[in-house]
């Protein structure tokens, strides 16, 4: 071969490389900038083993990976560890999804596939990469999104983009909690513009008595979902303005107002710009509730109807979704303030004053009461539902008076209890025993009790070793956050070296992870320190703990909880053996649940209204310690997971708490413990394995945000659609 062919061919093979490296460099960036990736383990792997360090360090964020590599660079860690084939397979599975047409919903749901569900939420917990979400409410959103997907539900999302998110939280050397805000780089999120039909993008105006509110809309990708996230840093508005929506549940009530202005009447001119029409519009909570506001206007405008008659059909069209029986949990606001923002709209719809606070009052004829979100909400739909059996019993007593001529039972508030997406809480280490016991393709069959009842057929030893290897992550990665917290705090080498070795892997390891509201008891065990370190000293039977959780920038009371249980460090009793992670979110919680033994749960009944995380806790193996409210109020059998107390309480908090205390303790020494170190010859704990399964196969299924979308689907979003083919309740 001559010297010029030689080099002909030199340069052909470094073209056909490089065109390789660009092709592989693409399909990284397709499968980052769709949040399908975030519940598929598979994929995960790949964005880690391209730097596990960088990844850690970012949040797991692969959007920010790939901007730190060149195509070059990425075809040259892909060779090194053989990660083409797997890049090559992910983006192929990716676009066969996004292609598929033949799911659930085409057959169940085919009203929506041309005029879709308005999904608006004021958060979405979608990944801990993406700082748009403070808690349970987020999350839930999150998981309804990725099971609209999954089910090929016609839904797009509404909500607000925060460029600082929900704080950072650290605990100072006295234990108490300082937030931390830092600002988030839209360049390192898997967003982009939205456009128009022209291909301009949108930015949408809302008019207040004291000039107008402008925000841009981003556009994000979940599965086959599209997430619309308003954004008021735009040029046009006040400095102030422009600040609206930097943080999630920040500033005052004149700021919280603003907000769910934007996300209401701001989400719908947003739906319009975008040429998309709905079929339904779904408010999950009462943040949203000024949206069927403006789509009356909308109809007012274009159908020329009068007030009345286009409230009634916009209701017909409009779910309404109440998550809390706390009453601090529904934003209200004074008339001033409601003039102040809605009075434009109020001109519009040709109403007075007084109609308007009307609507968001319970006795609408009562100057002093303020204008409440859920009431106009209520008012605002014609499917209302709670998200448990008993939040629903609670919430039509709650609200009874806005239906005086009704008997409670006949208050038109229903349930749908929470469920949580299995794909993206299910340990990789689960998922593939599951594959090995369960149906084939089973992922595609996760709602049904026939599916789950296979994990009986595992091994116990199996199903054991498998919940061992979770638990032992979990204690590494606890041990990893908790020293660094120590190094942050500048203590002793002793002192960081001791956290390096907090945990013991044979013991039993209850964890406790939410927002620590005080109904949330975090302190609840040490009402009774002594019998507290009675348990976790025992030397044949010891139990320790986790506690993870933050409490809101202006909670003093929930602060001083963390307080209390992060300092318990420095008692020689508790000492190594009760932690307290700090900065919980979704990456904390996925760790905390997937490894415990034991997830605690111990509300003041009936104050949580569903409860979600003990659900995530069911998939890997975990059992329940909960009172019986919420969710776990209609889950528990008494084989499947542990009950605290017997469903009552006390009208005296203080009488409920002792006595709460005393069912806690009881059950824990009494059944919890002894249980768990009952082992057979092999080391086996046969009943609690048997229990692990039970709690598997009546739970899994049952408390899955498939079976929950599917159930908003077929009572709320298809009727409200206008789909039914037979309907003969009606009276």
């Amino acid at each position: 071969m001559s010297t010029i062919e030689t080099g002909v061919l030199a340069e052909s093979t470094q073209m056909a490389g490089e065109l390789s490296g660009q092709a592989l460099y693409d399909k990284c960036w397709a499968l980052a900038k769709n949040l399908w990736w975030t519940w598929h383990p598979e994929v995960i792997s790949i964005f880690r083993d391209l730097d596990p360090i960088r990844w850690r360090q970012l949040d797991h964020n692969p959007v920010a990976l790939l901007r730190e590599f060149t195509a070059e660079r990425l075809a040259s860690r892909a060779a090194e560890m053989v990660l083409s084939s797997r890049i090559n397979y992910a983006h192929r599975r990716l676009k066969e999804y996004m292609a598929n047409t033949k799911t659930w919903a085409a057959t169940h749901a085919g009203v929506l596939g041309g005029n879709p569900v308005a999904y608006f939420s004021a958060e979405f917990g979608l990944h801990e990469s993406i700082p748009i979400y403070s808690g349970g409410l987020g999350v839930l959103s999150g998981d309804h999104v990725k099971s609209a997907s999954g089910l090929g539900v016609n839904l797009v999302g509404i909500g607000l983009f925060y460029d600082q998110g929900y704080f950072k939280q650290q605990l100072d050397d006295k234990g108490f909690q300082k937030e931390e805000y830092l600002d988030t780089k839209v360049e390192n999120m898997p967003i982009e513009p939205a456009l128009s039909p022209e291909g301009k993008p949108i930015t949408v105006r809302v008019d207040t008595r004291n000039g107008a509110l402008f925000a841009k809309v981003w556009k994000m990708q979940v599965g086959r979902v599209r997430l619309f996230l308003l954004d008021c840093d735009v040029d046009g508005n006040s400095p102030e303005d422009r600040e609206l929506t930097s943080r999630l549940y920040g500033g005052d009530e004149r700021t919280r107002i603003r907000q769910e202005l934007v996300l209401g009447v701001g989400g719908v001119k947003a739906l319009r710009a975008l040429g998309i029409h709905p079929g339904v519009y779904h408010l999950n909570e009462g943040h949203s509730a000024f949206g069927p506001l403006e789509v009356i206007r909308e109809r007012m405008h274009d159908d020329g109807l009068p007030f009345d008659e286009a409230l009634r059909d916009v209701a017909t069209q409009t779910v309404f979704t109440t998550h809390t029986p706390v009453p601090a949990g529904h934003d209200r606001f004074g008339g001033e303030m409601v003039e102040e923002h809605l009075g434009p709209l109020r001109d519009a719809l040709g109403i007075s004053y007084d109609q308007l606070m009307g609507l968001g009052r319970v006795e609408p004829q009562n100057p002093q009461e303020p204008f409440c979100m859920t009431v106009v909400g209520l008012k605002l739909s014609r499917k209302a539902n709670a998200v448990s059996q008993l939040h629903g019993h609670i919430s039509r007593r709650m609200w009874a008076q806005l239906w005086p001529w009704r008997v409670e039972e006949e208050i038109p508030i229903g349930h749908i209890t929470n469920g949580v997406h299995i794909p993206t809480w299910l340990a990789s280490q689960m998922m593939q025993l599951y594959d090995r016991h369960f149906v084939a393709q089973w992922i595609y069959r996760m709602g049904e009790p026939e599916v789950w009842q296979a994990i009986h057929n595992v091994d116990p030893g199996e199903l054991w070793e498998t919940h061992n290897a979770l638990k032992n992550l979990l204690l590494a990665f606890v041990r990893r956050r908790v020293s660094r917290q120590c190094r942050r705090r500048g203590e002793s080498d002793e002192t960081v070296e001791a956290a390096r070795n907090v945990l013991d892997p044979n013991v039993l390891t209850i964890g406790f992870g939410r927002r620590f509201a005080t109904y949330k008891r975090a302190t609840l065990l040490l009402n009774d320190a002594e019998r507290l370190s009675a348990l976790v000293n025992d030397k044949e039977r010891p139990v320790q703990f986790v506690f993870a959780g933050k409490a809101h920038p202006k909670d003093e009371p929930g602060k001083r909880f963390i307080q209390t249980i992060a300092n318990l460090r420095h008692d020689p009793r508790f000492a190594g053996k009760i932690v307290y992670v700090e900065d919980y979110d979704m990456n904390v919680c996925r760790h905390m649940i997937q490894g415990v033994d034991v997830w605690l749960n111990n509300p003041r009944r009936p104050l949580e209204a569903s409860g979600t995380s003990g659900q995530k806790t069911v998939l890997n193996g975990g059992l329940n310690l909960s009172i019986l409210d919420g969710w776990w109020a209609e889950a528990y059998d008494g084989t499947n997971g542990f009950a605290i107390g017997h469903g009552k309480s006390h009208h005296d908090d203080a009488v409920t708490d002792k006595r709460d205390c005393e069912f806690l303790f009881k059950a824990i020494e009494d059944e919890v413990v002894p249980m768990y170190y009952d082992r057979d010859v092999d080391g086996l704990p046969r009943q609690w394995i048997k229990r692990m399964m039970n709690s598997i196969s009546t739970l899994a299924w049952r408390f899955s945000a498939h079976r929950m979308v599917m159930d908003y689907a077929r009572y709320s979003y298809v009727p409200s659609a206008g789909g039914l083919s037979c309907d003969m309740t009606s009276k």
